[in-house]
């Protein structure tokens, strides 16, 4: 928008987390369906499910950074959000820079952008990730993400190797004390065909886990990339975390040796 711009010192987005889909309930705030605004009335989408578009895309900064969003939240250009004229609040989408085909996974939680033909306004952050914060717009297609297929997904995915992991432990050396005969306990909290989706979880998970978490490349062609947090040789504390991850993150972790 008019007098917006980037934070007053340059910052390293490619820590940032993307923003990780989970089912919420529809706000009350920045929900009401038509709206106007500038003359021009809006009417709301009754789900985002199925939503796909290619245009246009801005980004907001440091002008609205600490103000309101459309449904009450306090908007941070440092956050993975974005504004949409008709998605429901909150809903996710992945955004992809068609230019470069990088790619982000957004929370929407406000309105716009209401000027020129842009279809969405991602935060400074999520623009930067994408590569166009000093262009200022970009070409992008915009998907929605279902979170309970993302979320079951992940579980599904996680799954499908839990077997052979543990029938083929790694064998330690006397180095690892703390270790059980069948190696370093970790656990598995995904397994992905998709590298970025993988290492997009690790990200997130690095920022409230107190562990280590690393990806495992494929072993085999057509085998995948395994998120593990670990190692973690204290019995209790393995369970605690395994808990901890099941109740805030919604994942199913499982114990696997190296």
């Amino acid at each position: 928008g008019y007098g917006d711009g980037p934070p007053p010192k340059d910052i390293d987005v490619s820590s940032l987390p993307d923003a990780v889909p989970k089912v919420e309930p529809i706000t009350r705030a920045g929900n009401k369906s038509p709206y106007t605004v500038l003359g021009k009335t809006y009417e709301l989408l009754p789900t985002s499910r199925g939503y796909r578009e290619r245009g246009v895309a801005s980004w907001y900064g440091n002008k609205f950074h600490g103000r309101k969003t459309s449904n009450g939240e306090i908007y941070s250009m440092y956050g993975m959000t974005a504004a949409h004229k008709t998605l429901p609040i909150p809903s996710y989408v992945r955004v992809t820079n068609l230019a470069n085909n990088r790619s982000v996974i957004v929370r929407v939680n406000d309105r716009g952008p209401f000027h020129g033909a842009r279809i969405i306004d991602l935060s400074y952050a999520a623009a930067k990730k994408l590569d166009y914060s000093a262009k200022g717009t970009a070409t992008v297609e915009v998907v929605a993400i279902d979170p309970r297929e993302y979320q079951k997904n992940t579980v599904e995915q996680s799954r499908i190797n839990e077997g052979p992991i543990n029938e083929a432990p790694v064998v330690t050396t006397g180095k690892q004390p703390a270790a059980g005969k069948l190696g370093n306990q970790y656990l598995q909290v995904g397994a992905f065909s998709n590298q970025v989706a993988a290492v997009d979880l690790s990200e997130h998970l690095q920022g409230i886990s107190e562990y280590p978490v690393v990806v495992r490349q494929p072993q085999e062609p057509q085998s995948l990339y395994k998120v593990l947090v670990g190692p973690v040789n204290d019995q209790l504390k393995l369970f605690d975390l395994r808990d901890l991850l099941k109740q805030s993150e919604n994942l199913s972790p499982f114990v696997v040796y190296e």
